[in-house]
């Protein structure tokens, strides 16, 4: 009886004991550790789902698309989960069309429970994959940038980067409105990890679309021509910018080399840069017309003054001739836009003065950036008037010793060309279906100098002027041609480095087109009536046609 009690008691003692430790384990998770087994729990059964927005779209002043968001899936896994690491390698590389070696090796990782195996490949692609039914997968739903025109207008579209923010381009500078806002859900499952409850906690906005004043057209002919310029003058680049100079709006903007939109990371630097805007030159003799311009408005010329012009000029230490050499000759000013002289520009430039002729040349926003719409744009270099050495005044009237941009020359050109009001080039249309607000230009010469320096610069396509061969049957067009030597790399100017260079504008009398073209580098031939009128003509011709611009 007595060892009956003692093993009673014994077991007792047993049974006391383990309770005790079992309301003393109760009492450590539910007090001690009751923080972080909650986090724990709601880590298992509650789960914040990101909704991706739907980027907005870029189109044409049409409609046509230039960019747009596809619904995607990116691929991930976690990798202690799936078996059989080498074949499900092999069934989703195949699923996928993506390296086999690749996907084992990220399957192969233990130092992560999660890596990733594609981004944002087409959803029919991932379905696919996904009926396979390989444990450890995980598809998250997100949205994958594509430009259907592929090369069309690249450099000025840029590109977005794998998390869907704009890395350049039109892309970077309007990424706040085109990227939307992403949307949250909340989502509870049981204990077992069925899904019982889902809450949408965030409501996701999708992203504007934009409207831009591009020309899917004209853009496009554009491109074409810069791409015949690349075949037959292999350049080290080129551009081109076709404009409406009555309110500023391109309708084309091109650069050459051409790349692809949808793999634009993968081209080099050079090429993917958007010369037109990111790109300075010496302008040369494009440049002539602002002298000019200056010396009507200041009434330092007219017209038809006329100039007894030496075969050479000289200017401080300096002589300076002319493109061909020539003797002794008279021409008006008009004479000296349309030979395009480098000796009466220069004489011109001296009656008008080293302190007007600065004070033209930022008149007319060089020196600064022209405000386009569009990032990375450069100012240009101009001298600062005390910097003026003895033979600036020889240089500087005829374009070398200043730096511009394509689209700094087309918005000056502009200003001739509508009256004498200069206004900042814009490309973006809408935003959101709300028209850009587009700053107000401003009166940089009187209407009759614009109107003079029109008039002069239809003897540059006229005959015996310097682009006779850039004109257009049935319509007068006005230009100016450019050949300038490049600075080299001792303080000087190179002797087989030229920017070849066009700028013209129809109708010349009510101008309703701005076409600028510039060739960096050319081989074979450098002078811009050779390399860049044409360019200039191809360009001119169908776009006066496409638009229904009838002659003057």
């Amino acid at each position: 009886m007595r060892l009956i009690e003692r093993r009673t008691g014994l077991l007792f003692a047993v049974f006391l004991t383990l309770l005790l430790i079992g309301a003393g384990k109760a009492a450590w998770l539910g007090v001690v550790k009751a923080g972080t087994l909650k986090r724990a729990a709601s880590t298992q059964q509650e789960a914040d789902i990101v909704v991706p927005a739907r980027r907005g779209g870029i189109a044409d002043r049409n409609g046509t698309e230039l960019a747009v968001s596809q619904p995607a899936v990116t691929v991930a896994a976690t990798p202690y989960l799936v078996k059989d690491a080498p074949a499900a390698a092999a069934r989703i590389a195949g699923a996928l069309k993506v390296p086999e070696d690749e996907v084992l090796r990220q399957l192969a990782r233990r130092d992560t429970g999660f890596v990733y195996l594609a981004r944002k490949v087409p959803e029919s692609r991932a379905r696919r994959l996904e009926k396979l039914e390989i444990e450890g997968l995980e598809f998250i739903p997100e949205y994958r940038r594509v430009y259907p025109r592929e090369w069309m207008a690249s450099q000025v579209l840029g590109v977005t980067g794998t998390e869907g923010h704009g890395l350049a381009g039109l892309e970077f500078s309007l990424d706040k409105p085109l990227a939307g806002r992403e949307g949250h859900r909340r989502l509870v499952k049981d204990a077992l990890g069925d899904p019982i409850e889902l809450q949408e906690t965030q409501r996701g906005v999708p992203g504007e679309d934009v409207r831009l004043t591009l020309d899917a057209a004209v853009q496009g002919r554009t491109e074409e021509v810069l791409a015949e310029i690349g075949r037959q003058w292999r350049p080290h680049g080129a551009s081109a910018i076709v404009m409406d100079p009555r309110d500023g709006s391109i309708l084309a903007l091109a650069n050459w080399p051409q790349v692809n939109a949808n793999d634009l990371g993968d081209a080099p630097e050079y090429a993917r840069q958007n010369r037109a805007i990111g790109s300075t030159y010496e302008p040369g003799s494009t440049f002539k017309a602002f002298t000019v311009a200056g010396a009507l408005e200041d009434g330092k010329v007219t017209p038809d003054t006329q100039f007894n012009l030496p075969p050479t000029i000289t200017v401080a230490d300096r002589e300076i001739g002319e493109s061909h050499a020539r003797g002794w000759t008279t021409l008006t000013t008009a004479g000296i836009l349309g030979q395009s002289s480098n000796v009466g520009a220069i004489m011109i430039g001296q009656r008008l003065g080293a302190e007007a002729f600065d004070r033209w040349v930022r008149r007319f926003g060089f020196g600064k950036p022209t405000s386009v719409d569009l990032p990375g744009e450069e100012r240009g270099i101009v001298l600062d008037l005390e910097s003026y050495s003895g033979s600036s005044m020889g240089n500087l009237p005829i374009g070398q010793g200043i730096a511009v941009t394509s689209m700094q020359m087309a918005a000056a050109y502009a200003a001739i060309a509508n009256g004498g009001v200069l206004r900042p080039p814009h490309i973006v249309a809408a935003v959101g279906g709300r028209a850009a607000r587009t700053p107000p230009g401003r009166r940089v010469i009187g209407a009759a100098t614009a109107a003079s320096i029109r008039r002069m610069l239809e003897g540059v396509l006229g005959p015996g002027g310097t682009a006779s061969g850039a004109a257009i049957d049935g319509y007068v067009l006005g230009g100016k041609t450019g050949t300038a030597e490049k600075p080299d790399e001792f303080g000087g100017y190179s002797k087989t480095k030229f920017v070849s260079s066009f700028v013209g504008f129809a109708p010349a009398e009510h101008p309703r087109l701005l076409v600028a073209v510039m060739v960096d580098e050319p081989q074979g031939d450098i002078y811009g009536g050779t390399v860049a009128a044409p360019a200039f003509r191809e360009i001119t011709s169908f776009a006066l046609n496409y638009l229904r611009i009838p002659p003057d």
